[in-house]
């Protein structure tokens, strides 16, 4: 099937541009076309589809839904919206996928399911509100709810990859700053000491040896590490491996307190959201799952929803787990009691929000010193492990 992009007119005798794909020719465009009461004026087949790859970023697809709310409840019609967006979308893969999501609603396609074809742009998540949304009758609500989640999700994110940024930083000049002296620095060491025919201690003794193994397969150790990582990417997909790693998370030090938070942020957040929407208390549980991308949370999710079917209440069930903080509990129980549980749950997540933010500054202010001082340690290890032969052949000299 071929993409075309085509010019066309509606019924009011207005021109507008846009993308089709699924037809083999113009005659097969011209006639789907018809078929929805455009006449088609030119088309012309996308030959390169240049940017398909392109990443989509999490806030781009939080504006596609601020701006579809807008025009939405401005009184535009679904396909309308649909229609500018594309046109407005200045990312060509996602525009492709705009103009793709369009036609499947031209051709009856709910916008659950039109949205659905691309589950890795758009999250469970907002599939699911886009069917409470349509089901409800408060599209344009939904919309907003939904783009406000996904715009303090990747908030959150920014600022958690903020605290990992200077161990990264620092231990990549780590490893430049050693792979600098294997390579320039030590080689010529090495000869010198050769020449001296001096008698090196073991530190020393260990550099060389390390250096001359670094610069006859510095190669295989490319090889080898690329492969490590494929490996590990690999083996984190399996189900089992992926459990316990994301348990590791949970309870690994310094940032498992951090990860924790946040894993309970984003699943109660999205869990007020839905039950704003109008969503079922089970299936907004199921969705706020989904979000957390956890196994333990979604473990915590299972018994949750089977307390809740067995009549217990939600705090009470929820004693049983050590991962929400008690703040959490106690807004959960008084939510519970005055019905006001989705309200509760979102000034939870607020406050919860403020303690990530404090968690970060303060996991910044402890890693900083104690990092810097590590590669003191290491560099300080290199250089008097370079000179310690010298300084023992000027004590023979005297």
């Amino acid at each position: 099937m071929a993409v075309y992009e085509y010019t066309a007119k509606d019924r009011s005798g207005q021109s507008f541009s846009a993308t089709y794909k699924g037809v083999d020719n113009v005659a097969m465009l011209k006639e789907d076309l018809g078929k929805m009461g455009y006449v088609l004026e030119k088309a012309s087949q996308v030959k390169d589809r240049g940017g398909k790859s392109k990443k989509i970023k999490q806030s781009e697809v939080a504006a596609f839904a601020y701006n579809f709310a807008g025009m939405y409840s401005a009184g535009l019609s679904v396909l309308k919206c649909l229609e500018i967006l594309e046109e407005q979308t200045e990312n060509r893969a996602f525009r492709y996928i705009v103009a793709d999501i369009r036609q499947s609603v031209a051709t009856g396609s709910s916008l659950k399911n039109a949205f659905g074809s691309y589950k890795n742009i758009f999250s469970d998540f907002f599939l699911g509100m886009l069917e409470a949304g349509e089901t409800g009758g408060e599209l344009a609500k939904v919309l907003e709810m939904s783009a406000a989640y996904l715009e303090k999700q990747d908030e959150i994110r920014r600022k958690v990859r903020s605290a990992f940024v200077y161990p990264i930083v620092v231990f990549v000049m780590c490893l430049v700053v050693v792979s600098c002296f294997l390579v320039f620095v030590i080689p010529v060491f090495s000869k010198m000491y050769g020449q001296l025919h001096v008698s090196l201690p073991g530190p020393t003794q260990f550099l060389m040896d390390a250096s001359c193994f670094f610069m006859g397969w510095w190669w295989a150790i490319l090889f080898v590490s690329g492969g490590a990582v494929i490996g590990l990417r690999r083996l984190l997909k399996k189900p089992h491996i992926r459990k316990k790693w994301d348990g590791f998370k949970l309870n690994m030090p310094v940032f498992g307190k951090l990860n924790r938070m946040v894993v309970v942020s984003n699943f109660t957040r999205a869990w007020a959201i839905m039950i704003s929407a109008g969503v079922s208390l089970i299936e907004a549980l199921n969705m706020a799952s989904l979000v957390a991308h956890n196994y333990k949370m979604a473990q915590i999710t299972e018994e949750l929803q089977e307390a809740i079917k067995g009549g217990n209440q939600i705090a009470k069930s929820l004693k049983k787990c050590d991962i929400f903080p008690p703040m959490i509990m106690q807004l959960i129980a008084s939510g519970e009691e005055a019905g006001k549980l989705a309200e509760m749950l979102n000034k939870g997540t607020d406050i919860l929000d403020k303690e990530i933010e404090r968690t970060i500054g303060s996991l910044l202010v402890k890693l900083e010193p104690a990092l810097t001082v590590i590669m003191g340690v290491i560099v300080g290890f290199l250089l008097i492990s370079m000179y310690l032969p010298m300084f023992d052949y000027m004590s023979h000299l005297k």
